[in-house]
């Protein structure tokens, strides 16, 4: 084990399936020589070379393309979109090639590859490098979409898009690339190195795609997060003093219904957090699946607490991002429902 923050997680991930697998390579814009913006193909290029780890032109739609290209030709493409928000010119060549290539081939073809890409805000990106889309993919059939929120997990959950035989779109929430962020933006910044999540095998290991992790047990509330909001909402919790249970879905397609229904029946009452805008937010189908899965056991109508229906402002970027004080106040609305 070494402890590692989350960009040298997801390094160290790519790492060890270049160095397993001759058929995955990575490309994108600026991850082969500068080693990413964030830094998180950093020395790959030196080590692997240039037709492992390369530079690709300013165009997402043409990596996207090229990508599933060479994936239903056999080789596991792990492209890299510097950010979440300029994802969109790619969107066509998502959602009517890479998702449909397996049931229009009748499964003669599928498109292994991964899309990785910092979102969210909390980093003052304002609104073209602060967006949440996850919802638009989870939409879409085909697709699989995965949120880390650990070291630990993003290693491993990223070594399981790579070997997944379906496209994975890989959301990294940039936020927390550097440690946890409990949502209190005026105290001073942890490290990953003080958190438990931190200690990465520095080998080969999987996080399945699938399944939801318990984060903290409680009987009073469960609280349904991914990504940053998962340390947000564990603070909200303590803050708040409620027995709160706080999962971790970890991948959102495909979704683990069967932990998210044991929770809730035991505890009654249940809040979705996410950072998205709230208006067909994927918080709108937790919600819809609590209700149809959990209705005779639930004591209070579900609460939703997510960005506010607006463009992320830059000027503003606290009172969007949905804090403790705002969780806070949604759980303990439902337990006096």
């Amino acid at each position: 084990m070494v402890s590692m923050n989350m960009v040298q997680a997801l390094n160290s991930a790519m790492d060890v399936m270049l160095g397993r697998n001759e058929d995955v390579l990575i490309f994108g814009e600026d991850v082969g020589y500068f080693g990413g913006v964030f830094r998180a193909t950093d020395q790959l290029q030196r080590k692997y070379g240039v037709t492992r780890c390369f530079d690709t032109p300013i165009g997402e739609g043409g990596i996207v393309a090229v990508a599933i290209g060479m994936a239903a030709y056999g080789l596991r493409p792990v492209v890299e979109i510097q950010f979440a928000d300029y994802i969109y010119p790619a969107f066509d060549q998502l959602v009517s090639e890479a998702a449909r290539i397996r049931y229009r081939s009748a499964g003669d073809f599928t498109v292994p590859m991964t899309v990785r890409t910092p979102y969210g805000g909390g980093i003052f990106g304002g609104q073209t490098h602060s967006q949440s889309p996850e919802a638009l993919f989870t939409h879409v059939t085909g697709l699989k979409t995965v949120v880390p929120s650990t070291p630990y997990d993003a290693k491993g959950l990223l070594i399981s898009a790579i070997e997944d035989e379906d496209p994975v779109i890989f959301l990294e929430p940039k936020r927390i690339y550097n440690g946890p962020f409990d949502g209190y933006h005026d105290r001073p910044v942890q490290p990953w190195s003080k958190h438990p999540a931190s200690q990465v095998p520095e080998g080969y290991y999987t996080v399945p795609l699938g399944k939801a992790n318990v984060v903290r047990e409680g009987g009073d509330v469960t609280v349904l997060a991914y990504g940053t909001m998962v340390h947000v909402a564990q603070a909200a919790a303590r803050d708040a003093g409620i027995d709160a249970e706080v999962i971790d879905l970890r991948t959102l397609i495909p979704l683990d219904i069967e932990t998210i229904v044991q929770s809730v029946e035991k505890t009654g009452r249940c809040v979705v957090v996410h950072e998205a805008t709230l208006t067909s937010g994927f918080g709108a189908e937790l919600t819809a699946l609590v209700q149809e899965h959990c209705f005779y056991h639930l004591e209070a109508p579900v609460e939703r607490v997510a960005g506010w229906d607006t463009p992320y402002p830059h000027a503003f970027e606290w009172q969007y991002f949905p804090g403790p004080k705002r969780i806070g106040e949604a759980m303990r609305r439902v337990m006096e429902g």
